[in-house]
């Protein structure tokens, strides 16, 4: 897949899912906007982009600040003077039940991290994506299929729930410009998310974790023309956890 002449913003850049992604998009000739909180991780993946040839555009943002969500999409523009592909990959996991005291908090706090600042930021790149027949992945979790027993992410399932349908429902608005919307569900990943990585192996049927570059590789495909036909899916990649 060549990705040469693309330009493509990834958010959660710095590390996980999203670090192996720009990297495979700059092995493929992409031109990448890395955007994360963690300046000093960004700066590390920025210099392994830079062994394929493509200097990286590095942006220090909170995607839950509705200004900085703004400033990355004008850098973009300014350096690149298009976009091709979203990745909205940022996102965070945190551990709650329903009987928490400061819950709402809680809930709040991962629903404007991982579905409004997702919705924010595609309302903001839609009309460049439509310029360009663009498209966008979003990352989701297999916990918007299934309620993991025992695992107490009441809050981050719901809020990917909601990334699953808005997925599908903003495909349905962009179709008719050209530009392709999809998600990836994927299983435990070997990321920082995920700490007691053994009691993970055991939610899968093939007892393994994913590695970030296994769900790198199903972005790719999705955001190359190679599934040019597929708009308003979700992939799922979870080691079989959906069947235990």
């Amino acid at each position: 897949m060549s990705f040469t002449g693309k330009v493509a913003i990834v958010t959660g850049a710095a590390s996980g899912i999203g670090a192996a992604t720009v990297k495979a998009l700059a092995r493929e000739g992409a031109k990448v906007v890395l955007v994360d909180k963690n300046e000093e991780n960004l700066k590390d993946v920025a210099k392994e982009c830079n062994q394929y040839g493509n200097t990286p555009l590095m942006i220090r943002a909170d995607i839950t600040n509705d200004e900085n969500v703004k400033m990355m999409v004008k850098e973009t523009i300014d350096n690149f003077n298009q976009l091709d592909i979203l990745i909205n990959n940022a996102g965070i996991g945190t551990i709650s039940t329903i009987f928490d005291e400061n819950y709402m908090e809680n809930f709040d706090r991962v629903m404007k991290t991982n579905l409004r600042s997702l919705v924010f930021l595609t309302h903001l790149a839609a009309p460049y994506l439509i310029k360009t027949k663009g498209n966008i992945v979003n990352t989701s979790s297999v916990c918007s299929l299934k309620s993991l027993k025992g695992k107490n992410l009441l809050a981050y399932s719901v809020s990917k729930a909601g990334v699953d349908h808005f997925t599908r429902s903003v495909a349905l608005d962009l179709a008719p410009h050209g530009v392709r919307v999809n998600a990836v569900n994927p299983g435990p990943t070997k990321t920082n998310i995920i700490e007691d990585r053994e009691t993970w192996k055991s939610c899968t049927a093939f007892k393994r974790l994913s590695e970030p570059e296994e769900v790198a590789d199903l972005i790719l495909f999705l955001a190359s023309d190679k599934a040019r036909s597929i708009t308003g899916s979700t992939y799922v990649c979870d080691n079989g956890a959906l069947l235990i």
